[in-house]
C-alpha cells in the first residue's frame, strides 16, 4: 500500500503561528491586568471637592484651592485639592501602589500616557444633584462628570491602550465621592427643598446616585469604591453665622443618607452581579476619631487648621483665607478649612478603607480586597 507523505509546513508558517500565540496573551494583558506591583491599573475618579485633585483650577468658579495655603504640606505646591495635603484619592494611590498622582480631566495636558493610570473628574462643591453647586458659580456636576469621562475620557484611553474600554475598564477602580453639598449648600441652604421633606430628599439623591452607578457600570465599570457622607454636624462652617441648618440636623441627614446608600449598594449588588463595591464609612470613622481624638494623635477636632472668614464679616465660612496663617503643626487637626479634612484625617479615612476588615469601617470588603477581585 502505498502512503501519501503529509508536506511539512514551511518555517514561516510556524513563525508565523509561533509570533500569534506569543502576542495574544500580550495584548490581553495589557487591558486586563496592572503594571507595576500596582494592585490595580489606576482610578476614575467622580464627586465633589473632598476628591477633587484640581479640575476647578481650569476654569472660573468661587470653589478654588489653588492658592496657600492650600498645598501648604503637598510636594508641589498647591494645586487645588482642598486640604494642606494629600487627598484620601491620592492616599489611597499611595496604599495602591499606583506610580503617580491621578491627573485631573480638565489639564490640558491630561491625555496619552497620562491617562493609563486613571482620570480625576470630581469637580469642588458639585454634588449628586445637578443644581448643586450653583452658590458657587461654574462646577461640574456629576451627570457631567460622566459625559465627559463617556465622551472624552474613554475614547482617549482606548486609543492609548489599543483595546476596548470594555476590556480595560474592570482592572480599574471607580471612586464615587459625593452628597454632603446636596445638604449643606442646596437642601438646607437654598430652601427650595426645604418643603419636599428630608426623607423625599434623601430618596431622591440615592435614585439619583443609583442611576450615575449604574450609567457608570453600563460603560464597563465594575469595582466600586463609594465614600458615605462625612459626618456634617460637626463641621467648623456650622459655628459661622447666617449658615441655615443645625448640627442635629445636618447629623441627621448624614446618617439616613447613608444607611439608604448601603441598602442601594446592596440592591445593585443583586440586580448586576458583577458589580463590586467597597462602601467606605467616612462618618464612622471620623466620628470615631472626633470622639476619641487622642487614640489617634488628634487634639482640635472643630476648629479649621487656617483662619477661615465667615460670611458675616465677607468670607464664605469655609474656604481659608487667601494666604492666612495656618496652625504649626497641622498633624494634630481634623479639619483643614470649615469643611475638608486635613491630610492627617484623609491619612486615617484612606488607611481603614484600604485594609480595615470592620464593617464599622468599610463594607462589604475593603478596597484591597475590592482590587484583587
Amino acid at each position: 500500500m502505498q502512503y501519501h507523505s503529509l508536506k511539512q509546513p514551511s518555517k514561516q508558517v510556524v513563525f508565523l503561528y509561533l509570533s500569534l500565540f506569543v502576542r495574544l496573551p500580550l495584548s490581553i494583558s495589557i487591558c486586563n491586568f496592572a503594571e507595576d506591583g500596582a494592585a490595580t491599573r489606576g482610578m476614575f475618579v467622580f464627586g465633589s471637592s473632598l476628591v477633587d485633585n484640581g479640575n476647578n483650577n481650569f476654569f472660573e468658579s468661587r470653589a478654588k484651592a489653588d492658592y496657600l495655603p492650600y498645598g501648604i504640606d503637598f510636594p508641589n505646591g498647591p494645586s487645588g485639592r482642598f486640604t494642606n495635603g494629600k487627598n484620601v484619592v491620592d492616599l489611597l494611590g499611595d496604599q495602591l501602589k499606583l506610580p503617580s498622582f491621578i491627573p485631573p480631566s480638565k489639564d490640558p495636558s491630561t491625555k496619552g500616557s497620562k491617562i493609563v493610570h486613571g482620570v480625576n473628574h470630581a469637580s469642588g462643591s458639585s454634588g449628586i444633584l445637578d443644581d448643586t453647586g450653583s452658590v458657587a458659580g461654574n462646577v461640574i456636576n456629576l451627570s457631567q462628570q460622566i459625559r465627559d469621562f463617556e465622551e472624552e475620557t474613554l475614547p482617549e484611553l482606548e486609543a492609548e491602550l489599543g483595546c476596548k474600554s470594555s476590556e480595560s475598564l474592570p482592572s480599574y477602580l471607580f471612586v464615587v465621592g459625593v452628597g454632603g453639598n446636596d445638604y449643606m449648600f442646596n437642601y438646607f441652604a437654598r430652601r427650595s427643598y426645604l418643603q419636599l421633606g428630608l426623607e423625599a430628599f434623601t430618596r431622591r439623591l440615592i435614585a439619583s446616585l443609583a442611576q450615575k452607578l449604574q450609567k457608570l457600570y453600563s460603560l464597563g465599570g465594575r469595582k466600586f469604591v463609594v465614600m458615605s457622607i462625612n459626618p456634617l454636624g460637626y463641621s467648623p462652617v456650622l459655628h459661622r453665622p447666617n449658615f441655615i441648618g443645625s448640627p442635629q440636623a445636618l447629623s441627621q441627614a448624614a446618617q439616613m443618607y447613608n444607611v439608604q446608600l448601603k441598602i442601594q449598594l446592596d440592591a445593585l449588588k443583586r440586580s448586576m452581579l458583577d458589580f463590586n463595591f467597597a462602601l467606605v464609612n467616612t462618618y464612622n470613622i471620623m466620628t470615631n476619631i472626633i470622639q476619641n481624638p487622642a487614640s489617634t494623635g488628634f487634639e482640635d477636632t472643630s476648629n479649621p487648621c487656617c483662619k477661615v472668614t465667615s460670611q458675616i464679616q465677607g468670607g464664605n465660612g469655609v474656604l481659608c483665607d487667601r494666604g492666612g496663617k495656618t496652625s504649626a503643626n497641622r498633624t494634630r487637626n481634623v479639619f483643614f478649612d470649615g469643611l475638608h479634612p486635613t491630610e492627617a484625617l484623609n491619612f486615617q479615612i484612606a488607611s481603614k478603607a484600604y485594609a480595615s476588615t470592620l464593617e464599622f469601617d468599610v463594607y462589604p470588603i475593603n478596597v484591597r480586597q475590592l482590587a484583587q477581585l
